[in-house]
């Protein structure tokens, strides 16, 4: 994650301390180090939606197989002696699982850190409710553009104001919102629209995700937006988070899933105001870029145990047979090192790339999805070759 309002000068907020603290780089969760990594888990593979660009491949079917209440709470436990600092419960839908409040409830007992990713339409009065009793501080909730982009995008009629709805109820009972917005070519004429529902719902986080392409998203790279275009984009949500800034709102402004954007940011500074340039370089250079399988890890719905919730079809281990923190310490895990070690494996822009300590390779998972090859050069990186060379 990159945070543009932390870069551009603006105020920090709970997840700085993590990213740009002057150790990030070479923070190696779970590796002789007495803590685990963020922890993804997709709690069912079943949604009350059937999204287009949905990573997880999720149907409203249900799934045979998937973790008990009784092992979900064994790899809660586990998760607690490593010292996960924060669990994510996604899905499918993770509010169609019926004891997905309890559990939560239960991990946060445990002194985890508890998020929630979700489409927002079963979030009712009562279960906002509840997750305030619980102490869930945070829901991230996804939009796709204005309202009939949105409900193409999720492939039901009235998901738009389903969602809102979601959105209210949580704000109700105090619970922050992250509005989350998939940038693809087909909805990013749609962004002033997520601008005014940010304004309006008075909705502290906005997180603009970049298409990584994996479960069905990996049909859909034709619809990611040309680099061409994610440059002009980037130019104007930086000019929106400056008025922000500017105007005192509080909100954090998150990319996510492209670390190209640190770079960017910083080279944009340079050029369109140079006395603010030289803090963001510094805040770049400490992030470390992508963390798949380092700081961030994934279990699925069945147990089975991923560098991160892109990568779902590369199995490191399952819990049912071995516990998370064991899987994820095990230094025979021949994925999990190479990750750790990846420099030395990256291939084209990304190997010769002077960023590469600012990125550490981007998402491998859209390189593979691309090229069939997961150590090549990352196609959504739009830095200019003049940008990245040495």
């Amino acid at each position: 994650m990159i945070s543009v309002t932390k870069l551009l000068g603006g105020p920090s907020y709970f997840g700085d301390r993590l990213r740009y603290d002057a150790s990030s780089s070479k923070q190696q969760h779970g590796t002789n180090t007495g803590s685990g990594p963020v922890v993804v888990w997709n709690s069912t593979k079943t949604c009350n939606l059937e999204c287009i660009h949905c990573y997880a491949s999720a149907k409203k079917s249900k799934f045979p197989g998937e973790l008990t209440t009784d092992e979900a709470r064994a790899m809660i436990d586990d998760l607690a002696d490593f010292r996960v600092p924060a669990l994510l419960l996604s899905g499918g839908e993770p509010f169609v699982r019926p004891d997905i409040l309890d559990l939560a409830e239960y991990a946060t007992q445990k002194g985890i850190r508890v998020t929630f990713s979700t489409n927002g339409i079963l979030i009712d009065d009562a279960k906002a409710k509840r997750l305030k009793e619980i102490g869930v501080t945070y829901c991230g909730i996804s939009i796709d553009g204005a309202e009939p982009r949105h409900d193409v995008m999720r492939a039901k009629v009235g998901a738009y104001k389903e969602t809102l709805k979601g959105i209210r109820n949580c704000r109700k009972h105090d619970i922050r919102v992250g509005l989350r917005f998939t940038l693809t070519s087909q909805n990013v004429d749609d962004i002033d629209s997520i601008f005014k529902v940010v304004e309006e719902e008075d909705i502290g986080r906005l997180c603009i995700y970049h298409l990584v392409y994996s479960g069905r998203g990996a049909y859909l790279s034709g619809i990611d937006l040309p680099n061409d275009q994610k440059r002009v984009f980037m130019d104007k949500l930086i000019r929106q988070v400056d008025k922000w800034n500017a105007a005192g709102r509080e909100v954090e402004v998150m990319t996510v899933d492209n670390h190209a954007d640190g770079p960017f940011i910083y080279l944009w500074l340079l050029e369109n105001d140079p006395q603010r340039a030289p803090q963001a370089y510094d805040l770049v250079m400490r992030n470390g870029g992508n963390r798949t399988g380092v700081a961030i890890g994934a279990i699925d719905s069945f147990g089975f145990v991923h560098p991160d919730q892109f990568t779902q079809h590369h199995i490191v281990g399952n819990i049912r047979e071995r516990k998370f923190s064991e899987i994820w310490t095990d230094p025979h895990v021949a994925l999990l090192e190479g990750l750790r070690t990846r420099k030395e494996k990256l291939r084209g822009r990304c190997a010769t790339c002077r960023w590469i300590n600012v990125c550490n390779g981007n998402f491998r998972a859209r390189a593979e999805g691309a090229f069939s090859d997961y150590w090549a050069e990352d196609p959504a990186c739009y830095l200019t070759p003049s940008e990245i060379a040495r």
